[in-house]
């Protein structure tokens, strides 16, 4: 790709690549606040109350069960939660109880989920609950991310006509492929004492391409590793008859790796961008089904 210009193609690379999906998991913040809708439910008795305490107490004595939604009103994901002042430490457990229903009432207290509750500041738990799994899931975007790159190259590839698990395969591990198709790619694996995973592998009349897919939306001296070993894996590649190493990357974080990027640029003939898939490059360069 010696007619493309390496300032030209990084400057095209994307700041983020955030799908639909990728902030909130509704389904699960609702999955989640169904398994306890009905104790929620049950502890919505307590908003308003006037005499809060023996409430709590009378709930706790009659329905065990509403204890389990305790540590999420505080936005922990845990059954047992400790805390520790002038009075003493404790370790409260809410699946199942190990302190007298007076601790659990000072538990409540000293939180400020009583005053939460009798003041009013809140009118059902369930939609406070439904709040909190929402700030909770935000979490979870990284590893979401990290699939992002991946699902983005996935939809080319089918928008380029190949079919999962017959045209094309995820996540390959080299002996899989020689064992398929009959391949030695002894180079890449140094002589099989490694084992090299491609994030896609296609497979047209001609040939094999093994496919690797990432995002760098920040910098770091993973970077400068990832190009230079992507760099030897395309060297190695170059040795194979009927093998083709493809990658696909991009992120604004190569800003700052951006010479070793560029030493892989010039050195790899199947370097690719968002942009590239965007103008087709999967099926200009493997001409599609």
């Amino acid at each position: 790709m010696s007619e493309r210009n390496f300032k030209d193609w990084l400057s095209k690379f994307r700041g983020s690549i955030a799908n639909y999906g990728y902030y909130i998991d509704f389904d699960k913040v609702y999955r989640n606040v169904n398994e306890i809708k009905v104790e929620l439910n049950i502890l919505n008795s307590l908003i308003g109350s006037k005499n809060i305490e023996d409430d709590f107490k009378n709930i706790i004595s009659k329905y065990p069960e509403t204890l389990k939604c305790i540590p999420i009103l505080l936005a922990v994901r845990a059954n047992e939660i400790y805390a520790i002042d002038g009075d003493g430490d404790f370790t409260y457990n809410f699946k199942k109880a190990n302190c007298t229903v007076e601790q659990y009432i000072v538990f409540m207290r000293k939180t400020g989920l009583f005053d939460l509750l009798k003041n009013h500041i809140i009118n059902n738990l369930v939609d406070y609950v439904t709040g909190v799994e929402t700030g909770l899931d935000s979490n979870g975007r990284k590893n979401r991310g990290g699939h992002l790159m991946e699902d983005l190259v996935e939809s080319f590839i089918v928008k380029a006509g190949f079919e999962k698990n017959k045209t094309y395969f995820k996540e390959m591990y080299i002996h899989e492929i020689t064992e398929k198709w009959h391949i030695d790619l002894s180079t890449i694996s140094n002589q099989g004492k490694s084992e090299k995973r491609f994030d896609f592998v296609i497979k047209t009349d001609k040939m094999i391409y093994g496919i690797e897919t990432n995002f760098y939306a920040s910098g770091g001296s993973k970077l400068n590793e990832t190009a230079r070993s992507y760099k030897q894996i395309a060297q190695e590649a170059a040795t194979i008859d009927g093998f083709e190493f493809v990658w696909f990357t991009d992120g604004s974080g190569w800003t700052s790796a951006r010479h070793n990027l560029e030493e892989t640029f010039d050195a790899m003939e199947h370097i690719y961008s968002i942009d590239d898939l965007e103008n087709g490059v999967i099926s200009k360069l493997i001409g599609g089904i």
